[in-house]
């Protein structure tokens, strides 16, 4: 048998019952690390339950998937997914791979970013369709999701736009000199996610697209505008969760911390849901900002998790990738008015660009 166990958003504590009964009766223990980040390390998840963790990339899930199928035939197989196991269609097909081969599978559900979202204080139902921010080279800018966006804010909904990985990105300058190399992981951030989307807004506004749009109730919003109201929704689940709200300039200028990041495009909002967000502003008055994080299982309730605003001469523009870059990877800008990684970080992505 095949379970398909979902790990929720914290830590190896989130594991429902079902799923730690299913783990521990799987001879085979896979756990994906492409698609998310587990709030811990494989070692602590090896330490409760006494069993290898086999860490799963995506050229295995995809491309090697009788790996873990072909034991499913015989025994039972446990496939770890941070968060929910169905909100990734490369889960689906390996439900499909399995089912075709006569292999029994069973979905064990977990909370993912898809529900816990709701933690921002905007409700679930006004919630569009989804998009995923990808990052831009100097020769791939994709920007169709901004359809979706726009089509959303004039049903007044609010969009869910989930921050691009790269994991385990194969190293061309390497390769080219005869060596199997990976580039770092990366993780997208608000501030990098902000920026995008403030490039496209100006770009379109630059074709004549006009940005601010008329909802179905008669409203008016502002999209992929520098005044255009978001969430930073961050960590989240983990004890150093991090939710804040502001407008997509101030948070294309924010520190929010360590990934993972998501990102929340506000639309329609009623009296609760601004009271919320406003409690929740990247500047507001201490002790009134963003929510503390739930904490440990069986520990104190950490301080509140707060994003920093940086100055101008602390912030490098280095996030949005201008054709001809000569830097690694190409990440530079387009214009002034983009914004970046602070100083010091871009200095040290450069160093450790160099020394690979």
């Amino acid at each position: 048998m095949l379970f398909m166990i979902g790990m929720g958003l914290g830590d190896e504590n989130d594991v429902t019952a079902k799923g730690d009964a299913a783990i521990r009766s799987s001879s085979l223990v896979v756990l994906e690390m492409y698609t998310s980040i587990l709030g811990v390390n494989t070692e602590r998840l090896a330490e409760k339950y006494g069993k290898e963790i086999v860490i799963a990339d995506r050229e295995m899930v995809e491309s090697e998937a009788d790996k873990i199928l072909e034991p499913a035939r015989e025994g039972n197989v446990a496939f770890l997914v941070v968060g929910d196991v169905m909100a990734a269609t490369t889960h689906t097909d390996l439900a499909l791979r399995a089912l075709d081969m006569g292999i029994e599978v069973r979905v064990i559900h977990n909370a993912s970013i898809m529900n816990a979202v709701a933690s921002c204080g905007l409700q679930l139902y006004n919630f569009g369709q989804t998009i995923t921010v990808p990052f831009w080279t100097d020769k791939w800018q994709p920007d169709s999701f901004f359809e979706k966006i726009l089509h959303n804010s004039r049903g007044g909904l609010h969009t869910l736009c989930l921050l691009d990985i790269k994991v385990k990105e194969p190293d061309f300058q390497a390769m080219a000199r005869g060596k199997r190399k990976f580039l770092p992981p990366r993780y997208m951030t608000v501030r990098q996610a902000a920026a995008i989307l403030l490039e496209i807004g100006k770009r379109r506004r630059e074709e004549g697209v006009d940005t601010t749009v008329t909802t179905l109730s008669g409203s008016t919003l502002r999209v992929c505008e520098p005044t255009s109201l978001a969430v930073a929704v961050c960590r989240i689940g983990m004890a150093t969760q991090l939710i804040t709200s502001g407008t997509l300039e101030q948070l294309a200028r924010s520190d929010c911390g360590p990934p993972l990041h998501s990102l929340v495009l506000v639309g329609e909002t009623h009296e609760l849901e601004d009271a919320l967000l406003a409690r929740m502003a990247i500047d507001a008055e201490p002790g009134k900002g963003p929510r503390p994080a739930p904490g440990d299982a069986v520990g104190e309730l950490p301080p509140p998790a707060r994003a920093t605003l940086l100055e101008p001469e602390d912030i490098e523009v280095w996030d949005i990738p201008a054709a001809g870059d000569p830097r690694p990877g190409g990440e530079a800008s387009i214009g002034a008015a983009v914004v970046g990684v602070p100083a010091a970080a871009a200095a040290a992505t450069s160093a450790d660009a160099a020394s690979s």
